[in-house]
């Protein structure tokens, strides 16, 4: 491998990580304003990953109302809506595992 592909291959390592680090923080931090809501998604509209970690992209969501999506909704309007906090749909998503 000659100089200018190590070069490359370096370069392109260092701006996938930072892009994957980038989606991550997003996934990870909800406006103070916003919470993320589960189970009220429709099919295509979810926010990010899921909870079963099927898929790590938005617009991902195959299903309505599956509770492992999440979209982020004003705080307090979630349980308004029929969704779910994070603990809830693990729980829902551990009892339907186990049927």
């Amino acid at each position: 491998m000659n100089q200018r592909q190590l070069l490359s291959s370096a370069l392109a390592s260092v701006l996938a990580l930072s892009a994957v680090t980038a989606a991550q923080a997003h996934d990870e931090a909800a406006p103070k304003d916003k919470e993320k809501c589960y189970g009220i998604v429709k099919a295509g509209q979810n926010h990010c990953a899921n909870l079963s970690g099927t898929h790590s992209c938005a617009g991902e969501a195959k299903t309505d109302n599956a509770p492992a999506e999440w979209k982020l909704v004003a705080k307090g309007t979630c349980a308004k809506m029929g969704g779910m906090n994070a603990d809830q749909a693990k729980a829902a998503l551990a009892k339907a595992d186990n049927k």
